[in-house]
């Protein structure tokens, strides 16, 4: 009996450094970031006073963090939907039997591959109203053509939004890529026989048999998009005044910029809470696809 209780404790035994690092860089900084959104912290003055809720309630007075807020959402929502739209035809494009489909599977990782502090510079040159060239081919139709993306609000996240599915969409399609190759051809066949055409193979098969992988991709996919930064950082500094400014990147700029550390901490406690709120509905509703 004492035998089988101290082989019982050896697995733990041998993961208990792992959890003691993942402990350290993940509950620690989340309690240590709660316990200073309580706090008026002055960094240069090497001071802070307890503030109680009050950084929380200056949050929901803050025109530039209502702001954030709104962009935010309207971000992850035009993103996640185009990457699911535009990801599952990338997908089926790739899944295709044609020549070069092995190299096309390749150079289409190339912008999620590239950093995306590189993209946005990158962004931010193409999209110039005088030397862009996204104006410059729209001029070859349009002589007359001007717009400074980046100048105007509309514009700016239309740029920002379609960058960030430049950049990572790519993935999201070789993830669902994988979903599709498990699918038998013998299903293809058989509808074939029974008649089927290709928008009813998709329909009927296709959508069916991925949908669980891709309901189950968008849980991390939106994550990343609420906590991106880079890429505004790089491509419009949350410009034109703070209309591109994500939540991730007001965060950046109260703590470092600032030096708004308390005022901060409560803005990445809120996020923290959005962000669990809608990992555990997503798990949720991931679940209950995956069990029908």
């Amino acid at each position: 009996m004492k035998k089988k209780l101290s082989m019982k404790w050896i697995p733990w035994l041998m993961i208990l450094p792992v959890l003691l690092i993942r402990g350290f860089t993940t509950i620690y900084p989340i309690f240590t970031t709660l316990w200073n959104s309580f706090f008026n912290i002055k960094i240069l003055r090497g001071s802070s006073e307890f503030y109680g809720l009050q950084n929380y309630i200056d949050l929901f007075k803050d025109e530039k963090f209502i702001t954030s807020i709104q962009f935010t959402f309207i971000f992850v929502a035009f993103s996640m939907v185009f990457h699911v739209i535009l990801g599952v035809i990338l997908a089926l494009v790739m899944n295709m039997k044609f020549w070069g489909r092995r190299f096309l599977r390749t150079i289409v990782l190339i912008p999620w591959a590239m950093p995306a502090v590189v993209a946005g510079m990158a962004a931010k040159w193409a999209f110039n109203n005088d030397y862009g060239i996204i104006n410059d081919f729209i001029r070859r139709f349009f002589h007359e053509f001007q717009l400074n993306w980046l100048v105007n609000t509309g514009t700016a996240r239309i740029s920002v939004i379609a960058m960030d599915l430049w950049k990572d969409l790519p993935f999201f399609a070789i993830l669902v890529l994988s979903g599709l190759q498990f699918i038998s051809g013998d299903i293809y066949e058989a509808a074939r026989v029974d008649g089927a055409n290709q928008i009813q193979q998709f329909f009927r098969i296709t959508l069916p048999l991925i949908f669980k992988n891709v309901v189950t991709l968008c849980i991390p996919f939106t994550l990343w998009r609420l906590t991106t930064f880079d890429l505004v950082y790089s491509m419009t500094s949350g410009g034109p005044g703070e209309d591109t400014a994500l939540i991730a990147y007001r965060i950046t700029t109260e703590a470092f910029t600032n030096l708004n550390v308390g005022y901060a901490s409560a803005m990445a406690i809120m996020l923290f809470l959005v962000m669990a709120v809608f990992s555990a509905v997503n798990i949720k509703v991931s679940n209950r696809v995956r069990t029908e």
